[in-house]
């Protein structure tokens, strides 16, 4: 586990925003399961606002150039 590793917005891994796929290169798992997951406290009604939060406060990945 790399304890360097940052919680950001994704480019590569993006839909809407990029939230899901960050989480999701974050946890190492496929984003694809955390927009499912997503879509399930969405319905509850609050995981539209959970976003819109994430969207705001995570900062987009800067991709760096080696």
């Amino acid at each position: 586990m790399d304890i360097n590793r940052k919680l950001y917005r994704s480019n590569t891994n993006k839909i809407i925003c990029g939230v899901c796929g960050g989480l999701g290169e974050y946890l190492g798992v496929d984003p694809t399961i955390v927009r499912l997951v997503w879509v399930l406290i969405a319905c509850s009604g609050t995981g539209l606002l959970a976003y819109i939060i994430a969207a705001v406060i995570m900062p987009q990945k800067v991709d760096e150039i080696e």
